[in-house]
């Protein structure tokens, strides 16, 4: 059981990685060097040597192993990333690199999306240091850099250049998974997720005859650009339900004795109610347009325009996905993958699955554990590389009215007191006996 200086510890830590502003807003432009330093000297203090990894200067990862008692057993790696996304204090009620505690709440970027989570695996390592714990089998620690962005400088670089510190890891679990998911209706829901869907982040490119505003032209890059957009905006994505997903709506239907209908499931995720949320994104591919650049004066046509479009596709549905985005765009406009990765799928009915279920239950036996499938991404795809089957378990007990998934990335993002201590209790239950 972790020890009241573990549950101390995590709300410290949560508050003081908050404070180190490692703001990822792309293109290279972010510092996670200090916050790798003062997680690499928490694991230290708990007697572990941990390795600071960089690919870029200033772009630091931090890995260390810790030895389980059965050598024959399988590794298990616990990440989280050390990078955040842009906040704007102007929007907040405080300041988002404050990391301040208030009403027994902390305060923050990174509150949810990951911080905590990196304070909760620096407690619970520490306390066991304290108390002589030991977990089953090899657990390999590690906090990343660059999630927020491509993945290169973190586990990208990892799992690329630095496989052999992932030696005998099989499975890894990370952040978006383990909290509470409050259906207005009396009952807690669980999620843990196993799955995510698959990014294509698409560059599209219209090019035509450049001319004088004023003139007609039926070779209009903008109008060619624009017609394409509009139609992959308006695009009516089919029906598409992978194991994970088919899974999740058998046990949501479960949990409020609905018939699991899977010849009409946009039915059934009406019956479902707010439940349906948790699983409304992942039944279907999707791809929605993000970024425009064309032109540089009002009377001049461009000879050029360029569009950004966020697409997410589902376990074995990438070669429908492309073939979609040829129809879509059409002859007069070209596109290109800026940033791509594969979509990942874990077994629910595997032992660390029913090990993590059986954590949440034994500290929120009035909560209902259902799988999922993440709408977007995680460092889980890189790792897969190394054949690391990923899942996502960062848990957090949460209030009703609190809405966690609209805190990520989003303003006076935050996270209560007792939900970090839960949080601590379950991940040192799951990660003692994994």
């Amino acid at each position: 059981m972790a020890d009241q200086l573990a549950l101390d510890e995590v709300v410290e830590f949560t508050s003081e990685l908050i404070r180190i502003d490692t703001t990822n807003r792309g293109g290279g432009d972010c510092r996670e060097r200090p916050a790798a330093e003062y997680a690499a000297e928490r694991l230290a203090g708990a007697g572990l040597a941990p390795l600071l990894l960089e690919r870029t200067p200033g772009r630091t990862n931090v890995v260390a192993r810790i030895e389980g008692t059965d050598p024959s057993a399988d590794a298990l790696l616990v990440h989280g990333h050390l990078d955040v996304v842009p906040a704007e204090a102007a929007d907040w009620s405080v300041h988002p690199f404050s990391g301040e505690i208030r009403d027994g709440v902390v305060w923050g970027r990174g509150a949810v999306d990951m911080k905590n989570m990196d304070a909760m695996i620096l407690a619970v390592v520490r306390g066991w240091a304290r108390q002589g714990v030991r977990p089953r089998r090899d657990l390999v620690i590690a906090f990343t850099a660059d999630e927020e962005a491509s993945a290169e400088d973190g586990s990208g670089f990892l799992a690329d250049s630095h496989p052999e510190l992932f030696e005998g890891c099989t499975e890894g679990v990370s952040e978006c998974g383990g909290f509470t998911f409050h259906d207005g209706a009396g009952r807690q829901l669980y999620p843990i997720a196993a799955g995510e869907r698959g990014t294509g982040w698409l560059k599209l490119t219209a090019r035509g005859r450049a001319g004088h505003g004023s003139t007609a032209n039926k070779e209009n890059a903008v109008t060619r650009l624009a017609a394409a957009v509009t139609r992959i905006g308006a695009h009516e994505w089919p029906l598409r339900l992978t194991p994970t997903v088919r899974a999740a709506l058998a046990e949501l239907a479960a949990v409020y004795g609905i018939e699991p209908d899977f010849k009409n499931v946009d039915r059934l995720l009406e019956k479902l109610g707010p439940a349906a949320k948790l699983v409304e994104a992942t039944v279907r591919n999707s791809a929605n347009p993000t970024m425009l650049n064309a032109g540089y004066k009002v009377n001049v046509i461009p000879g050029e325009a360029v569009a950004f479009v966020d697409g997410r596709y589902l376990p074995g549905t990438e070669e429908e996905f492309t073939s979609t985005l040829d129809r879509l765009t059409g002859p007069e406009v070209s596109w290109e993958f800026a940033h791509r990765e594969v979509a990942l799928q874990a077994p629910v009915d595997a032992p660390a699955f029913a090990k993590m279920r059986a954590a949440v239950e034994e500290f929120a036996p009035e909560g209902h554990v259902v799988p999922y499938c993440m709408s977007g991404g995680t460092d889980a795809k890189q790792f897969s590389r190394l054949g690391i089957t990923g899942y996502g378990f960062a848990p957090l007990k949460l209030p009703e009215g609190l809405d966690y998934q609209a805190l990520f990335h989003g303003v006076d993002e935050r996270v209560p007191v007792e939900a970090l201590h839960f949080g601590v209790r379950v991940l040192d239950r799951f990660l003692r006996t994994a």
